[in-house]
């Protein structure tokens, strides 16, 4: 191997944060031919989840929502792979990729941590082995078949028990839980119209939240406004309510119910990614500790950002919300503390103030909190989309959504089955076939 003298740049992942921060660099530092900047990622695409629903529900293609990294970044190494060791001491990460997961040492100078986040579980029983979750592109391809397999099992003539089969629980009542219960109460009572043997009063569309008001980021007034749109749309909302359980055809809540059903969708937690846990810092709540320059404590040339770090709020105390929009602006923070660590320069705080947040409800209505003002309704879901096709990387996928929700105006969402459709590689089973296994073990047969 021969021997270089670049500094190497070593960012680890690709979502929001991470990627942020390599296409500053691409733009800066990059440049420099002593300097040597690579990203590792799983995937070999950034996701924009805050769309992530729009696929789960059949109002956007699968392909319009990713973006190829290495079309993103021009002057800035990509490697498609797996984290699985990272030692700071030995300034060394463990990366495995390929069909047979074989390992690399990737040596580094300057060392980013942008990892995100997983599910949490809360250790509740059958949750892991039976929950859907909505994080990535695969759990709303997983999600989106699990629906269509459900609705094409009851409408059967030999199908007898249909309650497990057409209830549909979510648990969580943030963005994420709002915006997917909307978006498959729409997608489900819609597609009845294709199944003569189904009959809307058959479903039964439930959202769980442990507190008082759904949304409660964007407070009570829009809570409540969210909620009772979302009610006279046939969703079910028990607030004050958790899972305790689940077991292979039932939930069961915190208030002593039981649904009969074959499907939940966990939006209701996540955990910092687990290979922080041995790193020898500082943390807070599972996150690694950083100073207001991304600067991880007493680790020199290690930055973190995004949901992996607790980054101090110094004018409001506490610290900055895990959100893409706080991502987004730490990344350009630490890109430019990383080309004054590397050239010499003065670092930059970071500071930031959320500027909105919004939600879409279904049904071309949505809520929003903009610089302290609400919006709900019409005007609410169209700055919805209006903003977020902004944010989205590329012209060419801000083409191809917008075309996507033109031509949803004019016909009916796509009810195809992906049966091919795996969650990784190494997967043997398919997600399509393990839902209606389900389906027939609910039905009786």
């Amino acid at each position: 191997m021969v021997e270089t003298t670049r500094k190497q740049i070593l960012i680890l992942g690709g979502g929001f944060a991470g990627l942020s921060a390599a296409m500053e660099l691409d733009k800066t530092l990059a440049r420099d031919p002593d300097v040597e900047v690579t990203v590792v990622n799983r995937e070999n695409f950034f996701l924009f989840t805050p769309m992530l629903h729009e696929v789960a529900a059949s109002d956007l293609d699968l392909t319009t929502i990713v973006n190829p990294a290495r079309k993103l970044l021009r002057r800035v190494k990509f490697f498609a792979g797996e984290v699985r060791e990272i030692d700071l001491e030995k300034r060394q990460v463990v990366v495995a990729h390929g069909f047979d997961h074989h390992t690399h040492a990737l040596g580094y100078d300057y060392l980013v941590l942008g990892l995100g986040s997983t599910t949490n579980f809360y250790g509740l029983p059958g949750l892991e082995e039976r929950a859907l979750t909505m994080k990535s592109l695969s759990d709303a391809m997983r999600l989106r078949n699990h629906l269509i397999a459900h609705l094409e099992e009851a409408a059967s003539e030999c199908c007898e028990v249909k309650t497990p089969l057409l209830t549909f629980v979510v648990a969580g009542g943030g963005f994420a839980g709002v915006e997917t219960i909307a978006g498959i109460n729409d997608f489900v009572r819609g597609a009845l119209k294709t199944y003569p043997n189904l009959r809307e009063d058959m479903l039964r569309v439930v959202l769980v939240h442990p507190g008082p008001v759904i949304l409660p980021e964007l407070g009570d007034k829009l809570g409540a406004y969210a909620r009772r749109k979302l009610a006279e749309r046939g969703v079910e909302i028990r607030v004050n309510t958790k899972v305790t359980g689940v077991t292979e055809r039932s939930v069961e809540l915190s208030d002593g119910t039981q649904l009969f059903t074959n499907t939940l969708i966990w939006t209701a937690g996540t955990s910092p990614n687990s290979l922080l846990r041995d790193l020898p810092s500082q943390k807070e709540r599972g996150r690694v500790a950083v100073n207001e320059y991304l600067e991880v404590c007493d680790w020199k040339n290690v930055w973190a950002l995004g949901d992996c770090a607790a980054i101090p709020n110094a004018k409001v105390g506490g610290f900055h919300p895990p959100t893409a929009q706080h991502a987004l602006r730490q990344g350009k923070t630490l890109a430019h503390n990383i080309v004054a660590a590397v050239r010499g320069g003065k670092r930059k705080a970071f500071e930031f103030s959320t500027i909105g947040q919004l939600a879409a409800i279904g049904r071309r209505t949505g809520v929003a909190n903009i610089l302290g003002m609400n919006f709900s309704g019409f005007l609410a879901w169209w700055l919805w989309r209006t903003i977020y096709l902004s944010k989205l990387p590329r012209f060419e996928k801000k083409v191809r959504v917008a075309l996507d929700w033109t031509l949803d105006l004019v016909f009916s969402k796509d009810l195809v089955q992906f049966l091919e459709i795996k969650s990784s590689a190494a997967s043997k089973t398919d997600s399509t076939e393990q839902s209606q296994v389900m389906a027939k073990r609910a039905a009786g047969e």
